[in-house]
C-alpha cells in the first residue's frame, strides 16, 4: 500500500492562494482531505485559492475520504480544531507519508500522537530541490502578501535552509 499526504486547509488554502498549489500533484500525486477540511476550504466561496482547490478536486488529486472511526474526534475536542481534529484521525487511519499542517497547536498533537509533519514551508524546499520552484523566499513573500500567517523567525529558517539567506 502507498503512503499518501494527508492535508489540513491552511497549507492548502495559502498555496492556491498564490498559485503554488499544484506543487503538492507533482511532489506528491494524490492528496487525502476529510470531510471537515472541504467544509473549510469552502471551494464555492470566490475566496482566493478556493478555485484552485476545486479544481484540484475536479482533476482527483485532491481526494475526500471520511474517517472511518469518529470515536477520536472526542478526545481531540478542545485541542485543535474540527478540520484538523478529523485530519489527525485520518492520518491515523491510512499508511501515512505525512500530515500537510502548519497550525503550531495541531502540529504538536500530530508529533504527540506519533505521527511525521510538514508545512507549507517543507513543502516550499522540497520543491526547490526538486527543480520544481526557483526561489522559496519569493513565494514565502506572496504568502505573507497575501495575509498567510508566517513568523519572521520562520521566514528566515526557511530562507537559510533554502540557502537564500
Amino acid at each position: 500500500m502507498t503512503a499518501v499526504v494527508v492535508a489540513d486547509a491552511g497549507p492548502l488554502i495559502g498555496l492556491g492562494r498564490v498559485g503554488r498549489l499544484p506543487l503538492l500533484r507533482l511532489l506528491y500525486g494524490a492528496l487525502l482531505i476529510p470531510p471537515r477540511v472541504l467544509e473549510e476550504l469552502d471551494v464555492g466561496s470566490g475566496r482566493p485559492g478556493a478555485t484552485a482547490v476545486a479544481q484540484a478536486l475536479a482533476e482527483g488529486w485532491l481526494q475526500v475520504r471520511s474517517i472511518g472511526d469518529p470515536s477520536g474526534l472526542s478526545r481531540l475536542s478542545g485541542l485543535v480544531d474540527a478540520g484538523e481534529a478529523e485530519a489527525l484521525v485520518l492520518a491515523e487511519e491510512v499508511v501515512l507519508r505525512f500530515l500537510l499542517i502548519d497550525d503550531r497547536r495541531g502540529r504538536a498533537v500530530a508529533r504527540r500522537r506519533g505521527l511525521t509533519v510538514v508545512g507549507t514551508g517543507g513543502v516550499l524546499l522540497a520543491a526547490k530541490k526538486k527543480g520544481l520552484q526557483e526561489a522559496v523566499g519569493l513565494v514565502v513573500a506572496e504568502l505573507a502578501a497575501t495575509g498567510y500567517r508566517l513568523s519572521p523567525e520562520l521566514r528566515a529558517r526557511l530562507l537559510a535552509l533554502a540557502g537564500e539567506s
